[in-house]
């Protein structure tokens, strides 16, 4: 691509690549010059303009940015996401239910690695969407890239974007009370609108006594009506054999695993019964604020498998705003 001033007169073809002020309104950036923008030009008496001219082996910006979504998402409507007509070297891309995102990171970063004019930038991987949140957005930097270079960008980010949907209706929280005080009020509102956003219901607040065996007995009965349980206790979990973890196992599941490099929400474990999963959620999950707990949670209700090499590689990142509720803040005088 050239770029540089000329006169009017040999701007005939060209993209206009600064906005010019005219007597009655502009003409903006990224226009073609024909014969009827040159008039204009001239009857302002404009006398000289910035230009881009395209090379024959260089892809105007809407092409290319076109190209490069219909690679990323080959097929919008089975990986859930709608692709937005280009405009300006943009192209949108959005989600079609709500769910989370499945980014390839690798793939996203060999294609901005390609050249300097062909990006895509993204939401962070499986960040929670909504219907109609933009997942990524494709952005050819200025007026055309090479020909070769989006050959490129395409055969490394192809099929590099998805949306995985919710697929979990039903949920269950269990909470547990410590010497007969019930404050599970709060908990059972934080949740419900943690769930809401996903669009799933909520079974009715169950409370249980902090005892393993009467953890365990509602945790046996609700694995049948519902697809996901949760449990929070009225004192917090302490270690891999403690309460809430030991009723899992008592009710005939497992423990995957405990603890996690995120704050707040260190104190969470998971586990399932049988084929549903199971969250002992930390205490801050009473809060609506953001904690560990809602990055599993999350990709749980849309099958994602959790492993814990996945929580354990949530450190960077996992420092989070501390509530003003928080019981014990990181610093104390």
């Amino acid at each position: 691509m050239r770029f540089g001033a000329v006169p009017l007169s040999e701007a005939e073809g060209a993209i206009l690549a600064h906005s010019v002020a005219l007597p009655k309104g502009r003409l903006r950036k990224g226009v073609l010059l024909d014969a009827a923008a040159l008039g204009k030009l001239a009857a302002a008496g404009v006398q000289e303009v910035t230009v881009a001219r395209l090379d024959a082996d260089d892809v105007h910006e809407d092409r290319a940015a076109e190209r490069l979504a219909q690679a990323l998402v080959p097929d919008p409507a089975s990986v859930h996401l709608r692709v937005a007509p280009a405009s300006t070297g943009r192209v949108n891309i959005y989600a079609t239910k709500t769910g989370v995102a499945q980014i390839d990171a690798a793939k996203i970063n060999a294609v901005n690695a390609v050249h300097p004019m062909v990006t895509v930038a993204t939401v962070p991987e499986w960040h929670r969407m909504a219907t109609r949140g933009m997942v990524a957005t494709v952005k050819i930097i200025s007026y055309a890239a090479p020909d070769a270079a989006v050959a490129a960008a395409c055969a490394a980010g192809q099929d590099a974007l998805a949306l995985r949907p919710v697929t979990r209706s039903k949920a269950l929280l269990v909470q547990t009370t410590v010497g007969g005080r019930d404050d599970s009020a709060k908990g059972q509102r934080a949740m419900g609108q943690r769930f809401d956003r996903m669009g799933v219901s909520l079974g009715p607040k169950t409370v249980v006594p902090h005892q393993t065996d009467a953890l365990r007995a509602v945790l046996a009965k609700a694995v049948t009506d519902y697809d996901i349980l949760c449990i929070l206790t009225g004192s917090a979990t302490s270690d891999l054999y403690d309460v809430a973890p030991q009723a899992v196992r008592a009710a005939g599941g497992e423990v995957v695993h405990y603890g996690m490099p995120v704050d707040p929400g260190n104190l969470l474990f998971w586990g399932h019964l049988g084929d549903v999963p199971v969250i002992g959620l930390p205490g801050c999950a009473k809060s609506p604020a953001l904690n560990g707990a809602d990055w599993v949670l999350e990709r749980l209700l849309c099958d994602v498998p959790v492993r814990p090499s996945d929580i354990m590689g949530m450190g960077v990142g996992g420092l989070l705003k501390e509530p003003p509720s928080r019981p014990v803040p990181r610093e104390t005088a």
